[in-house]
């Protein structure tokens, strides 16, 4: 009798280069693979469930949408294990086509929040997702699609409630991929936002990212007052806090956050978001971090190695 070799998600995951939460996505949303169940419920893919999912990456790679990539492979437009991978039809090669696929997965998250209709929300946040690891869709497709509704509501095509609604959604699976990625011992960062600030999703996004680094972050939230940044430093006895500067309103109180806690023990303050860099510095010797989430985490994790 001919035995096959079946793999946990785990092991699938090592062999693949993807993250378990993605092959669980686009199971469950695309059904490109089906792994057989064992008694107690547990995942398991054999080779040919293997070969699907590095067919996936490697449409992804080439430029491709998540739902595109599905759809070929499950029409059977694509020879599981050939490299000849051509883009999908009506595209442009190389960086633009990859531009456009974005492009199209933001329009259909947009689509999906003028339309109020939450389950199609919930599915285009589904496609953004699966699209690839959290560190590869964050900059370029959640934090963007975040950005899309909010000047959809400026437009006027988008009511105050749905916008709220459809930033919600992201914040939930935010709040998700956080706790996901808690990391065991004390707290290294603070992260979060001056007195009055309530724009937090790029804030929340980068806790996730520089916890799936590895580092030990509390995530504040939104309008924390000076007091608290103080009381919280103290408390925790965190070697960095990061504030997030989103708008220019933000900057005054960003700066008087900075000043309070430059006198306690913190070591490293630093500040991020689109108002928080390329002006006038909010104070000397603090950090000012790129604009991309990942460029960010990077930069304030080699900070603290510095100091080590």
């Amino acid at each position: 009798m001919v035995r096959h070799t079946v793999y946990t998600i785990k092991q699938a995951s090592a062999r693949t280069g993807l993250g378990a939460p993605l092959i669980r996505a686009w199971e469950r949303r695309y059904g490109v693979v089906a792994p057989i169940r064992t008694p107690a419920g547990y995942r398991m893919y054999d080779e040919a469930a293997i070969k699907v999912l590095l067919a996936m990456r490697g449409l992804l790679d080439r430029g491709w949408t998540a739902s595109e990539a599905a759809r070929a492979i499950t029409a059977g437009e694509v020879v599981i294990g050939e490299v000849a991978i051509e883009p999908p039809a009506g595209s442009e090669p190389g960086v633009s086509s990859a531009a456009a696929q974005r492009a199209r997965v933001i329009e259909r998250f947009v689509a999906a929040a003028e339309s109020t209709s939450p389950a199609e929300v919930e599915a285009a946040i589904d496609e953004i997702l699966a699209s690839g690891s959290f560190e590869a869709v964050v900059d370029d497709l959640l934090l963007p699609a975040a950005a899309a509704i909010g000047e959809s509501w400026a437009a006027g095509r988008l009511g105050v409630a749905a916008e709220h609604a459809a930033s919600a959604a992201i914040g939930r699976r935010l709040a998700a991929a956080y706790q996901a990625a808690a990391v065991a011992g004390r707290t290294t960062v603070l992260v979060g936002l001056p007195p009055g600030s309530r724009h937090e999703l790029g804030a929340l996004a980068f806790a996730v990212v520089l916890r799936r680094r590895g580092v030990g972050v509390m995530y504040l939230g939104a309008d924390v007052p000076v007091d608290a940044w103080v009381d919280i430093a103290q408390r925790t006895r965190a070697r960095a806090a990061v504030i997030g500067v989103i708008t220019e309103a933000d900057r005054g109180p960003a700066a008087a956050v900075v000043d309070a806690l430059r006198v306690g023990s913190v070591g490293i303050v630093a500040v991020g978001g689109a108002a928080g860099t390329g002006g006038p510095s909010l104070a000397d010797g603090v950090l000012e971090l790129p604009r991309r989430v990942v460029d960010a985490s990077a930069a304030v994790a080699q900070a603290i190695r510095r100091r080590s």
